[in-house]
């Protein structure tokens, strides 16, 4: 039922012999097996984990932690899943016990370990995703993915245990800085961290190939297209404002992670280019001659949000 190549390898590794330096041998078969399954069959690994859990039980976690991750080298809704995961834990948007408070710590966990409560630990979602995202295939898709879960973590971030009816009818307070029992300052700051983890993936995944699609595609088409979502929302000013914001952090982030913000750097030329295209489009979308399908409220933010990310960057610099 294995492909050749994978038979093989398995048929060598599982007459080695294994002596007390069975570790430096999982090391070196592991990833190359792991490597061999993800470009194979979805079914190929659970076979394989079977065979060597009989051999070698101590690996048996480690097994079943491969075992798990097939599904992800051949499955992108699964991958999206995971995804929305990094951004629940992250944010603290949930109750599951592992990322109720949020943060690096949520997304991260502690690592990989066994045996915790009488078996294998739950595992980060960040943890998974470190040890899956070199196996997608297309990564141009993650871009596109990254962008539309960080709008709606926004929506999320805003709602927070709101009931629709009573988000619809916030108001601002005298002081500016609340809406209804939402407070601004405090939805700002998840935002921030939504985008600093959107930016942190999209880097971690593609690079700078991707960060250059983001810059010069994804979020000027982003920007053009008319998107469902806000045409429901068009009352949720406030999800409008953040989201235009949430996006100006994540664009900022991005160039900064491939390009940094040094212009004496050997990356800075690149990053005059694209930014340079980039820069082109706002003033002609402000001027009305790109007709944008995005809420008014979110580009005013973006523009605001991103001039003033640069203009902070510049003033560091000087």
């Amino acid at each position: 039922m294995l492909p050749l190549p994978l038979a093989v390898f398995v048929s060598l590794t599982i007459t080695y012999k294994l002596e007390r330096d069975a570790e430096r041998f999982l090391n070196l078969a592991g990833p190359a097996l792991e490597s061999l399954a993800a470009s194979c069959p979805w079914s190929c690994m659970p076979i394989v984990g079977s065979l060597w859990t009989q051999k070698a039980k101590r690996w048996t976690d480690f097994l079943i932690f491969s075992v798990s991750r097939t599904v992800f080298l051949h499955n992108t809704d699964a991958v999206v899943q995971l995804l929305k995961r990094c951004f629940t834990a992250t944010l603290g948007m949930n109750s599951y016990p592992l990322s109720s408070n949020g943060g690096v710590g949520a997304l991260l966990g502690h690592g990989f370990k066994s045996h915790l409560c009488g078996g294998i630990c739950p595992v980060a979602p960040g943890i998974l995703y470190l040890r899956v995202y070199r196996s997608v295939r297309d990564a141009v898709f993650l871009t596109e993915e990254i962008l539309s879960i960080l709008m709606h973590s926004v929506r999320e971030i805003v709602s927070s245990g709101l009931p629709r009816e009573k988000l619809e009818k916030l108001k601002v307070t005298k002081g500016g800085t609340k809406y209804g029992q939402v407070s601004l300052a405090a939805s700002m700051t998840q935002v921030k961290l939504a985008a600093s983890l959107a930016a942190a993936l999209v880097w971690l995944s593609g690079g700078l190939m991707l960060v250059q699609l983001l810059m010069k595609e994804t979020l000027l088409s982003w920007f053009i297209s008319v998107h469902q979502s806000q045409m429901e929302e068009k009352s949720d000013g406030m999800v409008a404002m953040l989201g235009g914001y949430a996006l100006a952090y994540f664009a900022v982030l991005c160039g900064a992670f491939s390009w940094g913000v040094d212009s004496s750097s050997s990356a800075s030329k690149q990053r005059s280019h694209i930014s340079g295209i980039h820069m082109e489009f706002l003033p002609s979308a402000i001027d009305g001659k790109i007709s944008l399908g995005c809420d008014s409220a979110t580009w005013r933010a973006y523009v605001s949000g991103f001039v003033i990310q640069l203009l902070g960057a510049v003033g560091e610099e000087d």
